[in-house]
């Protein structure tokens, strides 16, 4: 199975050898969840579908951590994305993510939206709203605590329409990233469920940053 580049490729920093062992690691392994594409466009019935990624949020080094210590170990309810730290070794699981990377995040990684920088009383005071939205809304799913545990979560398992929000003490993602993912919501990132809304209609960017600002620096610490 050989995979066409869609961008273009710089001798200086590209390494072809690393994609094409990723690559072909990539079509042994993760091809029947994820798909030739990335878009995980496949037949597999699975109760939570595999991440889209040509739209995650991700970077390669947090790719690497995904694919090494699966999904559940990075504070994901759902275990659909399993380790490979059993199967592959670790520079085996850089070749896949440095392929995923290059083949279909890279070019919409550089787009990514940076958050402001702010004085130490804008600090101080947005972690005060930060927490307030968060108790307000967050902890309804992700828990106050930010684990993932809250009765509205179980309360879902009876009504058969079980929820899957993160352990937010456990996420890989950065400031920025969190951020993102709270204005966007979850399917622009590549999720299928809706169980991550996007937040952009009810909260201004300030008010976001805010809330990201807190759980990097209160729930993931």
């Amino acid at each position: 199975m050989t995979f066409l580049l869609s961008f273009h490729l710089n001798a200086d920093d590209f390494d072809l050898s690393l994609f094409e062992k990723g690559e072909k690691l990539y079509s042994q392994t993760c091809v029947s969840c994820h798909g030739v594409d990335g878009t995980s466009n496949t037949n597999m019935r699975l109760v939570v579908k595999p991440r889209d990624l040509t739209k995650t949020v991700l970077y390669e080094k947090q790719i690497v951590n995904i694919i090494k210590d699966g999904s559940m170990f990075w504070g994901s309810k759902a275990d659909i994305m399993p380790a490979f730290k059993y199967v592959y070794n670790d520079n085996q699981i850089k070749s896949i993510a440095y392929f995923v990377y290059n083949k279909f995040v890279k070019e919409t990684a550089s787009s990514r939206a940076s958050l402001t920088n702010t004085s130490k009383e804008t600090k101080e005071l947005s972690l005060t709203l930060g927490k307030k939205i968060f108790k307000r809304n967050c902890s309804l799913c992700h828990g106050i605590k930010g684990d993932g545990e809250s009765i509205y979560v179980e309360e879902s398992k009876s009504q058969d329409n079980f929820i899957y929000p993160y352990n937010l003490t456990k996420i890989l993602l950065n400031e920025k990233q969190i951020f993102l993912y709270s204005k966007f919501g979850g399917k622009f990132w590549g999720t299928d469920k809706n169980d991550m809304p996007s937040w952009s209609q009810k909260y201004n960017d300030f008010e976001l940053k805010s809330v990201a600002k807190y759980i990097h620096e209160v729930i993931q610490k």
